[in-house]
């Protein structure tokens, strides 16, 4: 854990409501996971997300998520999304056995993805942002014209879809 000053205001979701608001500069932080490109903090009102895009805020160099060489396929996909993290598990969706189906068709403007996922809580209010998250990975595939990703509760996730990879890093 690193504790920082925010240098500028920056946009901040709240963990795990989903509310947005701006966390203001000068504003002390503890940072606590720092995966896929996003950061999850503590501040005195709580846990918030700070997106890569305001990297910057916290004294770290804005970076693009890393893209996959070659065409589009499901498992180019499924490595975009390796960069996707809830921001209270170090695991990634897919290996946290969150993303249920992936379609890859070619459309009339380009690669058309669909992704279902689930969350591992219903009444989790961080389900907009991560799907959000996911969606822009997959919109920096190259050739990627539209990406749709649904949030879905059939089935219900359980802890035995997490991957071994998964289990390893959580220590189960």
């Amino acid at each position: 854990m690193e504790t920082v000053e925010l240098t500028r205001d920056c946009e901040a979701v709240q963990i795990p409501g989903g509310d947005t608001i701006t966390l203001g500069k000068g504003t002390g932080v503890d940072i606590t996971q720092t995966l896929g490109g996003t950061y999850t903090v503590r501040a005195g009102m709580g846990l918030f997300r700070i997106g890569a895009q305001d990297a910057d805020a916290l004294g770290r160099e804005v970076t693009a998520a890393a893209g996959t060489d070659g065409p589009v396929t499901v498992e180019s996909v499924h490595a975009m999304l390796k960069q996707c993290y809830d921001p209270e598990i170090p695991v990634n969706i897919v290996d946290l056995g969150l993303v249920y189906d992936t379609a890859v068709d070619k459309g009339d403007d380009g690669i058309e993805v669909n992704v279902k996922m689930t969350l591992t809580a219903q009444g989790c209010g961080m389900g907009p942002t991560i799907a959000a998250d996911a969606q822009s990975k997959i919109l920096s595939l190259e050739g990627v014209a539209s990406a749709d990703v649904e949030i879905v509760w059939d089935p219900p996730w359980n802890q035995s879809m997490i991957s071994d990879e998964g289990r390893e890093t959580l220590g189960m």
